[in-house]
């Protein structure tokens, strides 16, 4: 009588950004579909894979952290299979490096691997020397790829891969490819298909979302693809990121009269200097992102705005780092997300003389963040007393006697209420503002 196969587990770490996240879901269909289960216990699971992020150097030491950690569970069983992907991967002498460092793990893969990972893992299964398998350049788009979405409330939807733009600081050009945007039809299919099975929110995701549609050769652009994607019946919309090189008239115009569509933007300004832009070859001024805000704020009054910002970029000085702080002040962003500039190897950034010194770069960030809070609070003071749209999310993680949701502004708010209303958009007016988040009750 044959031995029944012992049922196999998976559990998938990503860091970083909501590329990953999508990476991640794609990897678990593909284990699904080989009669896998997700576990959160990496003690239980047969397979482990971290989906690893380039862009920011403490990124990079938590996955070797990480690694390091996974030794003892391998000693213990030998039979499982460490898996590590993503952006650090792709590239080469990174992925050389943690072979030689790390030999104890099974697969190395890059971002353009995802599509065959089944084969990677097969082949690990199969062999004992570790399985490193980086392809040079994407290839082309592959449609129709089984996912595992996190929730039943919000999803992810990919509308494009890549980035064209090279900023100087940046690694994911090198890592994700060129741009390559998905068919419309494509897009619109998998939404509808998310509304069918009762999802209430999408983001569509890209490194430059406003690019889309370039590389189509059908004058289709993503003010196109918003408003297609506004008559799906989805009943919210969000999108990120942003370049502020790429945003027309024609997006704000539909941003301005897509009901479905958040007022909130994601617009990273990484500098408030001038100077500093053109070194990081962001290709817009200072003063045309002024112009931008304005443009948009005209159009949509109660839009939120957040940011990236990056201090202590090779040659900031003290004025930069002040031309920084009064942008801020000017546009009083709703939330920014600050970073001190760490080099990332194969930028041309990494090479640039005058590299700021640490203490220098993180005094600035104190300062930026502290400026941050302080307009962060005065924004959500603005909110007291309104009436917002709330899209329940479940309870709070800090307080389970509330729940919590977002405002179509994307303001995290928690109020009392009964666990039905889970997955419904309420009215809820705001009683209690704090620095990141909001009080409300139920009207």
């Amino acid at each position: 009588m044959l031995k029944a196969k012992a049922q196999k587990y998976y559990k998938i770490t990503a860091y970083g950004c909501q590329m990953n996240e999508h990476d991640a879901e794609v990897l678990a269909g593909q284990l699904q579909e080989q009669n896998y289960l997700p576990t959160d216990d990496e003690a239980t699971a047969d397979l482990i894979i971290l989906i690893t992020c380039a862009v920011r150097e403490h990124a990079e030491q938590r996955v070797y952290g990480k690694i390091g950690e996974l030794y003892r569970l391998k000693q213990e069983n030998p039979n499982l299979i460490l898996a590590v992907g993503g952006c650090m991967s792709q590239q080469m002498e990174v992925a050389k490096k943690m072979k030689q460092r790390f030999p104890y793990l099974d697969i190395i893969f890059g971002t353009h691997n995802l599509v065959n990972f089944p084969e990677l893992l097969r082949a690990a299964s199969d062999g004992q020397e570790t399985v490193l398998e980086i392809l040079d350049k994407e290839g082309s788009l592959v449609e129709q790829l089984p996912r595992v979405r996190q929730d039943g409330l919000k999803a992810w939807t990919t509308i494009m891969y890549g980035c064209n733009n090279f900023c100087t600081y940046c690694i994911v050009p090198y890592v994700r490819g060129r741009e390559r945007s998905r068919q419309p039809a494509s897009i619109l299919a998998e939404i509808e298909d998310l509304v069918s099975r009762g999802y209430q929110e999408v983001t569509l995701l890209g490194q430059n979302v406003n690019s889309y549609g370039k590389d189509l050769h059908d004058d289709y652009d993503f003010a196109a693809l918003l408003r297609a994607v506004n008559d799906t019946g989805i009943n919210r919309i969000r999108f990120m990121t942003s370049h502020p090189k790429d945003i027309s008239p024609r997006l704000i115009t539909a941003m301005a009269e897509c009901e479905n569509v958040m007022e909130h933007l994601h617009l990273p300004v990484q500098s408030g200097s001038s100077r500093i832009l053109q070194s990081m070859n962001r290709r817009y001024t200072r003063e045309r992102y002024l112009e931008l805000v304005r443009e948009i704020r005209t159009a949509i009054p109660d839009i939120a705005l957040t940011t990236d910002i990056i201090v202590g970029f090779p040659g900031e000085t003290e004025q930069d780092f002040e031309d920084t702080l009064s942008l801020m002040e000017a546009v009083r962003y709703d939330a920014a997300f600050t970073f001190a500039y760490s080099p990332r190897g194969g930028t041309p950034a990494a090479k640039m003389l005058e590299q700021v010194a640490d203490a220098v770069s993180k005094e600035r960030l104190q300062r930026l963040n502290e400026l941050q809070a302080r307009i962060s609070m005065e924004r959500n003071q603005e909110l007291i007393s309104s009436e917002q749209q709330i899209l329940v999310e479940g309870p709070s993680k800090n307080d389970p006697s509330r729940l919590t949701g977002r405002t179509r502004g994307n303001k995290l708010v928690h109020f009392v209420g009964s666990e039905h209303l889970i997955g419904k958009i309420v009215r809820v007016r705001i009683t209690q503002a704090q620095t990141w988040n909001l009080l409300g009750e139920l009207i």
